[in-house]
C-alpha cells in the first residue's frame, strides 16, 4: 500500500482518494491508452468530442498506483473544453497536482501519452 504522506500533496491525495470522472464511457468518440511496463501502471482516457474536436466530456480508468489515479483524475478536469489535438503538458499536470514524488512522475507521461494516442486516432 502507498504511504500517501510521503511526498504527495493534499491535492494529489484528494484526487486519489476521491477521483473525478472515473469509468469507461460507452458513448466515447475516441479512447486513448498508455502503460508503463516498468511500474505496471496503465491509463485509459475516454473522450466525447463535439463537431470541432473540443472535449465535451472525458472519463478515465487507471490501474497500478496512486499517482496514476490522481493524474488521470486531474487530467479530466483540465482537458474538458480543450481541443484534443492541443494535448496537455506534464508541467500543467504537475502544477494542477502540486507535484508528485520523484519516483511517481511517470504518471504525467501516462496521461500525455494517452492523450496523444487518442488524438492520433481522430480522423
Amino acid at each position: 500500500m502507498t504511504d500517501l504522506s510521503e511526498g504527495y500533496s493534499d491535492i494529489a491525495i484528494d484526487h486519489f482518494e476521491h477521483p473525478r470522472n472515473v469509468g469507461a464511457m460507452d458513448e466515447a468518440t475516441v479512447v486513448g491508452s498508455s502503460e508503463n511496463p516498468a511500474s505496471g501502471a496503465s491509463l485509459e482516457l475516454y473522450f466525447k468530442l463535439d463537431e470541432q474536436g473540443i472535449v465535451d466530456r472525458v472519463t478515465f480508468m487507471a490501474h497500478g498506483c496512486a499517482a496514476a489515479i490522481a493524474a488521470g483524475s486531474v487530467s479530466t478536469e483540465l482537458l474538458k473544453g480543450r481541443q484534443l489535438d492541443k494535448g496537455i503538458t506534464r508541467d500543467e499536470l504537475a502544477e494542477a497536482l502540486d507535484g508528485l514524488p520523484p519516483s511517481r512522475k511517470h504518471a504525467y507521461r501516462l496521461v500525455t501519452d494517452a492523450v496523444q494516442d487518442a488524438a492520433a486516432s481522430v480522423t
